[in-house]
């Protein structure tokens, strides 16, 4: 395997880990970014941009990151607060009248973005087309009754989470989600990142495709434990139905999706896109501008939910829009905050160490949480840090 990019002298246990994820873990084609107090200490990428393919990865290769994009269409509203355009204790029905409908006007900005919202189903999923249509998700999720008293619980809104922040920020600002984003974050910042991607970058984006499982050290495949496997295998739990919200599932691959503005499974992003930005969540970078004010930063790693978790039967911490770590997705401290992508990408900044990290795959396992890459690579960031 040859890998591309390079890693500061203390850094170089990230190269050793992510050399090893192609040759132990799987991985076909993969990047990873490393900042350290906003400036960049690792950048690497390796293997093939397609999945299926042969076509070396680039320096510009960039994949949907699935659920790692909600930790960035999170950061949205939180700046929306920071300039004093939501109140986040404010009822959403505030910014978006249609949405007090059955029995949802209690419901606040905060439950949104911290999954307490009581909204991860659909009475009746969308199609493909109608997700990806910028107005039926919106509808959908505007008409569905709560399954729980809102802000009572937690489970997470794996699908639903696109259609409720996106609509959010549209009322507020009379922008998309993915143009916000991209005027505001992405252009500032110099990132490689999309909720909708325009289509003179189509050509930059490799095929995904699921990977085997690796044996484990003793040789065995390692299973989910039975309440888990249970709750993805009944059409009527909570799990299936709320990863079943778009049914049946889009294509990742194909163009109508990756230019569909779906904040909650479909941004595209490189590894370096992820990682700087997060790092720019937690301080000034080398040459852009700093994106959260301490109390904002406080704002989106202080635990909102936490405890089993109605949706992926495990327990699980969030902040505001941010998974914080945890048992069900360890990251590197415990004020790290972030969002792994269900298969294996994940984004997220740890304030204390001033690191944050980015990595992108298009090899996708099973899991949602706490892919084994993702870990091998957060603890080579620790032993990089201990080293230092």
């Amino acid at each position: 395997m040859d890998v591309q990019g390079s890693v500061a002298p203390a850094f170089e246990p990230v190269r050793e880990a992510f050399l090893r994820n192609f040759h132990t873990r799987g991985d076909c084609g993969a990047a990873v970014a490393v900042y350290l107090h906003g400036r960049k200490v690792a950048d690497l990428w390796g293997g093939t941009r397609d999945v299926d393919g042969g076509v070396p990865w680039a320096l510009d290769t960039a994949q949907v990151v699935r659920s790692a994009g909600k930790g960035i269409a999170a950061a949205v509203p939180l700046l929306l607060h920071q300039r004093g355009q939501i109140d986040l204790d404010a009822p959403v029905s505030t910014y978006w009248p249609e949405f007090k409908a059955a029995g949802k006007e209690r419901v606040l900005v905060r439950h949104l973005l911290s999954h307490r919202a009581g909204l991860p189903v659909l009475d009746r999923p969308l199609t493909a087309a109608e997700a990806c249509d910028g107005e039926s998700g919106a509808r959908a999720v505007a008409a569905q009754a709560p399954v729980w008293e809102p802000g009572a619980d937690h489970g997470y809104h794996a699908q639903t989470y696109s259609f409720l922040v996106a609509e959010l920020v549209r009322r507020v600002t009379g922008r998309t989600i993915g143009r916000w984003v991209a005027e505001e974050i992405a252009r500032p910042l110099g990132l490689d990142f999309w909720i909708g991607l325009p289509r003179e970058e189509a050509h930059r984006v490799g095929r995904l495709g699921p990977v085997e499982e690796p044996p484990s050290a003793s040789g065995l495949r390692l299973r989910p434990k039975r309440a888990v496997s249970e709750a993805y295998a009944d059409p009527r739990s909570l799990t299936r139905r709320a990863f079943g919200a778009i049914d049946p599932l889009p294509d990742e691959n194909d163009p109508a999706y990756r230019a569909a503005e779906l904040p909650a499974s479909g941004a595209i992003s490189t590894a370096r896109a992820l990682a700087r930005c997060y790092a720019a969540m937690i301080g000034p970078v080398d040459d852009g501008p700093r994106l959260f004010a301490p109390a904002t930063l406080t704002l989106a790693r202080t635990e909102e939910s936490a405890g089993p978790d109605r949706v992926l039967v495990v327990n699980t911490r969030f902040g505001l829009g941010f998974m914080l770590h945890g048992s069900a997705s360890p990251l590197l401290g415990p004020g790290s905050f972030g969002h792994p992508g269900r298969g294996g990408s994940l984004g997220f900044a740890d304030p204390e160490s001033g690191i944050a990290l980015g990595y992108v795959t298009n090899g996708l396992r099973k899991g949602v949480t706490a892919d084994p890459r993702a870990l091998a690579l957060i603890a080579a960031v620790k032993e990089s840090l201990a080293r230092g």
